[in-house]
C-alpha cells in the first residue's frame, strides 16, 4: 500500500502563490505517476497537473499552464505543486493521487489518494 499526505494549502489573495506538497510513504516503488486534482464545491473533481516518474514528463490542464509547476524530490518521495498568479477560480480542495501504471492520465482513475488540502484564493 501507499499513503499520500498533502500539505501547504491555505488562504491567499489573488495574484499570490502557494506550494503544495504530497509526501508518499509505504511501497512507493510501485508508483509510476503522481498527479494533482482539485474539486470545488458543487463541481466534479478535475485534473490539474501530473508527473510521470518513469519518463519525467509533465502534463498540465490548460487553465494552469504557465502558472503552476509540478516537480518532485526523489530522495523525499515528495511531489510539489508550485502555484503562482493564483485566481479566485483556483479555490478548491486539492488532492494528490498516484497510480501503479505508467503515464499520466487526466481522469481520476488513480489507485491512491490523499486526504486533500484546502486552497482558498480571495479576490
Amino acid at each position: 500500500q501507499v499513503q499520500l499526505v498533502e500539505s501547504g494549502g491555505g488562504l491567499v489573495q489573488a495574484g499570490g502563490s502557494l506550494r503544495l506538497s504530497c509526501a508518499a510513504s509505504g511501497r512507493t516503488f510501485i508508483i509510476y505517476a503522481t498527479s494533482w486534482f482539485r474539486q470545488a464545491p458543487g463541481k466534479e473533481r478535475e485534473f490539474v497537473a501530473g508527473f510521470s516518474w518513469s519518463g519525467g514528463s509533465t502534463v498540465y490542464h490548460d487553465s494552469v499552464k504557465g502558472r503552476f509547476t509540478i516537480s518532485r524530490d526523489n530522495a523525499k518521495n515528495t511531489v510539489y505543486l508550485q502555484m503562482n498568479s493564483l485566481k479566485p477560480e483556483d479555490t478548491a480542495v486539492y488532492y494528490c493521487a498516484a497510480r501503479r501504471a505508467s503515464g499520466v492520465i487526466t481522469t481520476p482513475n488513480y489507485d491512491y489518494w490523499g486526504q486533500g488540502t484546502q486552497v482558498t484564493v480571495s479576490p
